[in-house]
């Protein structure tokens, strides 16, 4: 589904993505970590077309799709969810959804003087493809809800609600857990997991919680200092000496390889 090949982003003298390669495989959850500052938001930045890479290539199904910019990216259903939720907040959670479809008719003048009918027919439809969303979602109670009102999890559930609006091919997920509550994160992956198993979705997440991860993502692959360091499955990762080291710290190694002398109130060596 998607392919990076040997990416490269340099900001001054540093570069943020060192000659990156990897692919997500079509109906995969691929899973990337890393620690702050491994380059990992760069690199979706330059996936979904928000930044050009110095050199290297990405290519969606086969189409190199270097540098497009994120409109382009969006016809060719490559989606992405940011971090911090990025709703229209004075519009509801309704409207939110029925503003995504591309090339709608009323949205141009002319369309919406001399093609009613059309405009008509097109909403009603759109609308009831938000209901559908809201249902899946367990937004629907929210529907005329303003989205700035929605508590972090539910913005990003209703992000998550606008790329089923377009059936997107690929979409990629920065940190989609990140200040939710253990009960709605639970119920995001929940989401996840029946869109990627029951609908075909391929999904690229960033994500810093390992139980998230582990539950949701195979393969995961590990960046540090802007470059590749590891791949696998979780539990491969979790297990790999050099990514405990760079990510998951002392704490987690000793998770991973107790050392008795912590039971009897020792030192880490």
């Amino acid at each position: 589904m998607l392919e990076v090949r040997d990416v490269v982003k340099k900001f001054g003298g540093l570069r943020a993505v060192d000659k990156c390669s990897f692919t997500v495989r079509e109906g995969s959850i691929t899973g990337l970590i890393g620690p702050n500052g491994a380059g990992k938001t760069t690199l979706f930045n330059l996936i979904a077309g928000a930044l050009k890479p110095d050199s290297g290539r990405i290519l969606l199904d086969g189409e190199d799709v270097t540098g497009l910019p994120p409109h382009e990216l969006f016809s060719k259903r490559l989606l992405r969810t940011f971090q911090i939720a990025h709703e229209f907040h004075t519009l509801s959670v309704r409207e939110n959804l029925m503003m995504v479809p591309p090339r709608q008719v009323g949205e141009s003048l002319l369309g919406a003087w001399f093609r009613r009918g059309t405009v008509q027919i097109q909403e009603e439809k759109t609308r009831e493809k938000a209901r559908e969303v809201m249902d899946f979602l367990n937004l629907d109670h929210l529907a005329h809800e303003l989205a700035g009102n929605l508590s972090g999890g539910q913005k990003k559930l209703l992000e998550l609600g606008r790329t089923m609006m377009v059936e997107a091919k690929l979409v990629i997920l920065d940190e989609v857990g990140a200040g939710v509550n253990q009960t709605l994160k639970q119920e995001i992956g929940d989401h996840i997991l029946t869109m990627n198993r029951e609908r075909g979705y391929t999904f690229c997440m960033i994500e810093h919680d390992m139980d998230f991860i582990s539950r949701l993502c195979d393969p995961v692959i590990v960046m540090a200092e802007g470059k590749l360091l590891a791949q696998g499955t979780a539990e491969e990762v979790k297990a790999n000496e050099e990514v405990i080291e760079a990510y998951l710290g002392t704490g987690a190694r000793e998770q991973i390889h107790p050392n008795p002398s912590l039971e009897k109130g020792g030192e880490v060596p």
